[in-house]
């Protein structure tokens, strides 16, 4: 299964949308769902941050990228909120 994480960088630090990373990255969320494949993952990506205040707060200045990695790997880089 695959994990959705949202990265929120800022074109100050990373003009070059490659090099947002988890570490230089202004935000970092992880959808709390997991897709079967790479086109779900990153459409819910994209959908969960519109959801979000932080999605609706993005300036010209910041660039969002997706990334979606298998279940295991996104658990080493950002937990799972817990269910409420």
């Amino acid at each position: 299964m695959l994990s959705a994480l949202v990265l929120i960088c800022s074109m100050a630090v990373t003009p070059d949308i490659r090099d947002c990373s988890r570490d230089n990255a202004t935000a970092v969320m992880r959808v709390p769902s997991d897709f079967g494949n790479p086109t779900t993952c990153f459409m819910h990506g994209q959908a969960y941050l519109a959801e979000t205040s932080i999605g609706r707060e993005v300036t010209a200045n910041e660039r969002v990228k997706v990334v979606c990695a298998s279940s295991k790997a996104a658990d080493t880089v950002v937990r799972r909120a817990p269910a409420q």
